[in-house]
């Protein structure tokens, strides 16, 4: 059996691949999330680029790939399974 903090991690990647499809990123303050986003990296399914932020300091954006979305998309759908089999059992009345 998987550890809770493996569930949180797999649905923490699957909220930042969903955030960073929705459009390029950066000034995420929370250090928490810098490994997270370093993994995510390191798998090819998010770029990181230093551009110019609106304040006109340097800052690092983080974008999806393609193979990010594709990741997206598997996450979502097994998200959606074992959230429907919980949800199933949790709802199942006493004998």
């Amino acid at each position: 059996m998987s550890k809770p903090s493996d569930m949180v991690q797999g649905t923490l990647d699957m909220l930042l691949l969903k955030i960073l499809a929705l459009e390029p990123m950066n000034g995420l303050s929370d250090g928490s999330l810098y490994p997270a986003l370093h993994k995510l990296e390191q798998a090819g399914w998010i770029t990181a680029e230093w551009m110019t932020s609106v304040k006109g300091r340097g800052a690092k954006y983080y974008s999806l790939t393609r193979l990010g979305r594709r990741q997206l998309e598997k996450e979502a759908d097994n998200w959606g399974r074992l959230s429907n089999a919980i949800s199933r059992v949790i709802k199942l009345k006493e004998a």
